[in-house]
């Protein structure tokens, strides 16, 4: 059996059974850090260099642009800043740097990372963020000295969402999927995990703190970490 699925918030902390669970797997943007900072880069911030870069308007960039998102939606180059800076003619990353005060993470994130590893348990963050981003978002928030490892689907060749990414990162990470616990914000994500057979998954249902909420379509729910922050004196290291 699964964790629990629903579509509302998880409200308590018993959703969870610690001693069943040995490695938990965090995505970086929208999980661990508000992804109010992607969804301004990319609505906002690129169109308006891009507009003033071609001579188009604003709404004619933004509709050019959303456009050539959505086609490789999902895909490796989606995220990769090299395939956005060639595409666009733009230096992403320098761009990146322009709005990164708006780089932050999500409340109660840093407490939660220190109680599980308190615990005894592995932590690892699988992003799918492009190095660059990944570099300028660490370096930024420190993050790194709460986590055991970093992983990039770039060095794996495969985005999450491809089922065959799970292969590749039990080879290079292996885990007991019926004791892992992965959180993320995606949905796509989360159903190629499930697939693979994780069991316990968890959907983060305001990604965006500016943004609306989301359904938790088939997975736990949680607005935020604090809802299945681990009692460090109830759970017992293992």
């Amino acid at each position: 059996m699964g964790a629990p699925t629903t579509d509302k918030g998880a409200t308590s902390q018993t959703m969870i059974d610690w001693n069943q669970i040995d490695l938990l797997f965090l995505d970086l943007d929208g999980t661990l850090l508000d992804l109010h900072f992607d969804n301004h880069f990319w609505l906002e911030h690129v169109p308006n260099r891009y507009a003033a870069t071609k001579g188009l308007t604003l709404g004619a960039a933004k509709r050019e642009l959303y456009a050539r998102y959505k086609e490789i939606e999902g895909t490796l180059e989606w995220y990769c800043v090299d395939y956005w800076s060639r595409e666009l003619g733009l230096d992403i990353a320098l761009l990146k740097e322009e709005v990164g005060t708006l780089i932050a993470v999500h409340p109660h994130v840093v407490e939660f990372l220190d109680a599980v590893r308190g615990l005894g348990r592995r932590v690892v963050l699988v992003t799918n963020a492009h190095h660059k981003s990944l570099m300028l978002k660490l370096d930024r928030t420190r993050l790194g000295r709460h986590l055991d490892r970093v992983i990039c689907s770039h060095d794996l060749g495969l985005p999450k969402e491809d089922p065959d990414f799970w292969t590749h990162l039990h080879q290079i990470e292996p885990f007991d999927r019926d004791r892992t616990l992965f959180v993320d914000d995606s949905a796509a994500v989360l159903r190629s995990a499930r697939a693979y057979g994780i069991r316990w998954l968890f959907r983060v249902v305001r990604p965006d703190t500016q943004g609306p909420l989301r359904q938790g379509e088939g997975f736990s729910a949680i607005r935020g970490f604090s809802e299945i922050l681990p009692d460090a004196l109830t759970y017992p290291r293992s």
